[in-house]
């Protein structure tokens, strides 16, 4: 069962999908969660698959395009705030209170990919969320600075954001817009020395395997300064406290990252490895979406 919802960030609508558990009965009081999309992606892919398969457990779980992208509102389009996208998860959050069968004292939060890394962060501060649960996480500012676990010169990071300087001197005076892709645009663009996220990535994004209209798998370009700006990490040791379930393939180039959340927590934790799985199977690859999906059911019982 699917709702159509919207809920604001501000003077922003969010776009968002309720997904219901089969038996769904408006006079109990449900557990529910949030869940939070992949960087360029949209709730129709592999955030409402998860919701979907989650909501089959009994969880209610809402869904939505991130401001600015999707089929949310907000200008300019294609904006990738880390900030926002924290304050777009605690709106959610807002937005299920509001629901009389949902219990507001029994809330999670999930994410894939960038959105993982949000989860992380959100939950550091929102402490409405009593759990949180990654798959192939891969936050955006320490992903930034660091690329699959490799740092990034200063040097280079300095370049990037004197062209992101100068491309917002240049939109405001009147430029177009310049965006930059997620994964690579075209086959030509992928060699043996593509790395499996992106290689896959494109696989995922640009074909009919998880390919949806609303998802241009590319971002603006300015906002490069606000991801390098951010990070997901800097207060788990000493704010994240609740039960943080990591859940992360053996052979996905983006585990670094959950290895790098589990040795920074100090309170409940659990890494979860799917022996043989890459960063983008876990989106929609059968066998270990299934090991996720029952993971997070005994994960998020804790609720």
């Amino acid at each position: 069962m699917v709702e159509i919802v919207s809920f604001r960030n501000k003077e922003v609508e969010l776009a968002g999908h309720l997904h219901l558990p089969d038996d769904f009965n408006e006079s109990k009081k449900y557990p529910a969660l949030v869940g939070i999309h992949p960087a360029g992606g949209v709730k129709e892919q592999t955030i409402g698959h998860y919701a979907e398969r989650l909501a089959e457990q009994g969880f209610v779980t809402v869904v939505y395009d991130s401001s600015y992208q999707g089929a949310s509102g907000g200008e300019p389009r294609l904006l990738e705030d880390p900030t926002i996208r924290v304050e777009d998860a605690r709106c959610a959050a807002d937005f299920l209170t509001t629901l009389p069968f949902v219990d507001p004292a029994r809330m999670g939060v999930f994410g894939i990919c960038a959105g993982g890394g949000y989860a992380l962060s959100v939950a550091q501060t929102e402490r409405r969320f009593k759990a949180v649960a990654t798959v192939s996480a891969a936050p955006m500012g320490e992903g930034s600075r660091a690329f699959l676990g490799h740092p990034t010169p200063v040097a280079e990071q300095i370049k990037s954001l004197e062209m992101v300087a100068a491309q917002r001197t240049a939109e405001a005076n009147g430029a177009e817009h310049a965006y930059a892709p997620f994964v690579p645009e075209t086959l030509e663009e992928i060699n043996e020395n593509t790395p499996d996220l992106l290689r896959e990535g494109y696989d995922y994004y640009r074909t009919p395997r998880g390919q949806h209209p609303n998802s241009k798998g590319r971002f603006l370009l300015t906002s490069m300064d606000r991801m390098f700006a951010f990070s997901a990490f800097d207060q788990i040791p000493q704010l994240l406290t609740q039960p943080m379930l990591l859940i992360a393939g053996s052979k996905a180039d983006t585990k670094v990252f959950s290895d790098q959340a589990y040795e920074l927590s100090q309170g409940p934790k659990e890494l979860f490895v799917v022996d043989g799985a890459t960063h983008i199977a876990m989106y929609d690859v059968p066998g270990y979406v299934d090991q996720a999906v029952n993971k997070m059911t005994e994960f998020f019982a804790v609720l």
